[in-house]
């Protein structure tokens, strides 16, 4: 009985062995239980097998929750932000890039060392010491660096020695990427980027993991973990933007009758892999007007009634793609001659170039609804202020519009160049007033301003400009005023004093002598009106010398 519990104690411990064994890849970087189906696909160029052992000497492993890492990094914690340009076309290449985020205070400079920044304060105690990890002089934590003879541990976890690129000795950060049963290993700063093509890759949403490892002394410890999804699809991933002149709302798929909308395809190809393939767009608008076909990525259409109407797209292109598998048939008999014949005769011949196409779908559901077409300032005026207000000048423009009737009007008064905006107002529009009203504005004195006038609806908005030149007041009219006062007076006292002088020569002519004291009276009645009508002309009038010759003859 004895004999036997040995016997089980030793099965139990040959049993332990595997599990006390070293590490493989897909123990270390995936979190959870490995499927069989991500190590089922198609080898990855430059990737190998997450199989492969893991060397946990140089790169120690630790679980979620493992103590170590609250000091795996000096003055906090280091982040790992991880993005693709997800989704991509089977077939085509996808990026995946990781940036690392230090805590505060701290950057890589350019010898891949990390620093304190200058002139910036956190929680932490200032420390005389500006590096936080200096791997060039080799004082990081454990000493070592970067000197030495480090063959023999400058490797990645695998084994492989890391490329000797050039800098390679300032990139002090090992990137473990880990999808579909597979790895591939990087070194680089805080900062890389990987690509992989997916021609090999099943169409679907993938898992793509990446552990990432700083230069620890003469090993490496890990500072971050990430995962993110991404896509791979057998459909052109596509987007469709919708735009149309006087449309208010774009995003709200109303738009107005009447007028054309432009619809601008958008096509997810950032690795360029359709560059060279030619791409066809059909077009059914939803409104009995048929299909359009076109090449171009831009296209536009005109709807003439108000309603719903459903928008569908297809896209079409050839892409370089696995050839059709060989279809087997049975071999053919040949009683007369015995010969060998292949099991399997080949219905087709693979061809290396071989093309397949590829389709992208949109649809859509957009409204038609009407709305204001166009606009117009038809006529400008000019209108006289009061003398009380000579600051303020007064415009009516005559604005004319087409379509529905708006339901405000909205002006925006600025500088010539249209840049600086002096005063802005709206007013409602009654529904009296139809599409033809009249719009006054003040302006603040003279000169030439820019003015945009608005109408709009709930659903349309129309815009024109215009340059107004506003007239100045004329400085000299008050002055221009009082002088033609003036000679009208002068003139009606010149007709007064001619007439005067016609009746005292007739009197002085045709009446007999008096007697020389009541002439002295009357002389001297007559020499004070003149001397008061002088008062009334201008001096250079005074010095006229047939009025003198006229005073001379009295």
């Amino acid at each position: 009985m004895e004999h036997r519990y040995c016997f089980l104690g030793f099965l139990l411990l040959a049993a332990s062995l595997p599990l006390n064994a070293a590490k493989r890849f897909h123990d270390v970087l995936s979190n959870e239980r490995p499927l069989a189906y991500m190590r089922g696909h198609s080898q990855l160029n430059g990737w190998s097998s997450d199989e492969n052992d893991w060397n946990e000497n140089l790169y120690p492993v630790w679980k979620r929750g493992d103590s170590r890492w609250k000091n795996c990094w000096k003055g906090g914690h280091v982040q790992a932000v991880l993005t693709s340009d997800s989704p991509a076309l089977v077939g085509s290449n996808i990026t995946f890039a990781v940036n690392l985020v230090f805590p505060r205070c701290q950057k890589e400079d350019a010898d891949g060392n990390i620093v304190y920044e200058k002139n910036c304060r956190n929680d932490t105690i200032l420390s005389p010491d500006p590096y936080v990890y200096n791997w060039a002089a080799g004082t990081a934590a454990g000493g070592g660096g970067n000197s030495g003879n480090q063959s023999h541990y400058n490797v990645f976890p695998d084994g492989k020695p890391f490329p000797h690129h050039p800098g390679w000795k300032k990139w002090n950060f090992v990137y473990i990427f880990h999808t579909l049963g597979q790895y591939f290993q990087k070194l680089g700063r805080c900062s890389v980027r990987v690509s992989i093509n997916t021609a090999n890759v099943t169409v679907g949403p993938q898992l793509m993991e990446v552990s990432v490892y700083r230069r620890h002394g003469r090993a490496f410890v890990p500072v971050a973990k990430v995962k993110d999804v991404y896509v791979v699809t057998d459909q052109i991933p596509l987007f469709v933007t919708m735009s149309q002149k006087n449309d208010r709302n774009s995003s709200d798929e109303t738009f107005l009758k009447d007028l054309p909308i432009t619809f601008d395809v958008l096509i997810h190809d950032p690795s360029h892999f359709l560059n060279e393939s030619a791409i066809y767009y059909k077009w059914d608008f939803g409104d009995n007007t048929g299909l359009f076909v076109s090449n171009n990525h831009i296209s536009n259409h005109t709807y003439k009634l108000n309603g719903t109407f459903g928008l569908n797209l297809t896209v079409q292109t050839r892409v370089p793609g696995p050839c059709p598998q060989p279809s087997p048939s049975p071999p053919k008999p040949t009683p007369s001659v015995r010969t060998s014949v292949k099991p399997w005769e080949l219905s087709e011949v693979p061809d290396e170039s071989c093309q397949i196409n590829r389709y992208g779908y949109y649809r859509a559901t957009i409204t038609i609804v009407a709305g204001i077409l166009e606009v117009n300032i038809i006529q400008m005026t000019h209108i006289p202020v009061p003398g009380t207000q000579p600051e303020n000048s007064l415009m009516d423009f005559v604005v004319a519009c087409q379509g529905t009737i708006p339901t405000e009007v909205c002006t925006i008064i600025s500088d010539p160049t249209c840049q600086l905006a002096q005063n802005a107002a709206c007013d409602p529009v009654g529904v009296d007033d139809g599409c033809l009203l009249t719009v006054r504005r003040a302006f603040n004195g003279s000169g030439t301003y820019c003015m945009n006038l608005t109408l709009h609806d709930e659903t349309s908005l129309v815009l024109t400009s215009t340059l107004v030149s506003v007239p100045g007041r004329d400085p000299a009219s008050p002055l221009r005023m009082a002088n033609g006062a003036l000679v009208s007076v002068g003139c009606l006292m010149i007709f007064v004093t001619v007439i005067a002088l016609l009746m005292y020569k007739k009197y002085k002519e045709y009446k007999p002598m008096e007697s020389s004291a009541e002439a002295q009276v009357k002389g001297k009645v007559l020499d004070v009106f003149l001397n008061r009508a002088k008062i009334t002309f201008p001096e250079n009038q005074e010095k006229d010398p047939l009025l003198k010759n006229q005073l001379g003859i009295a």
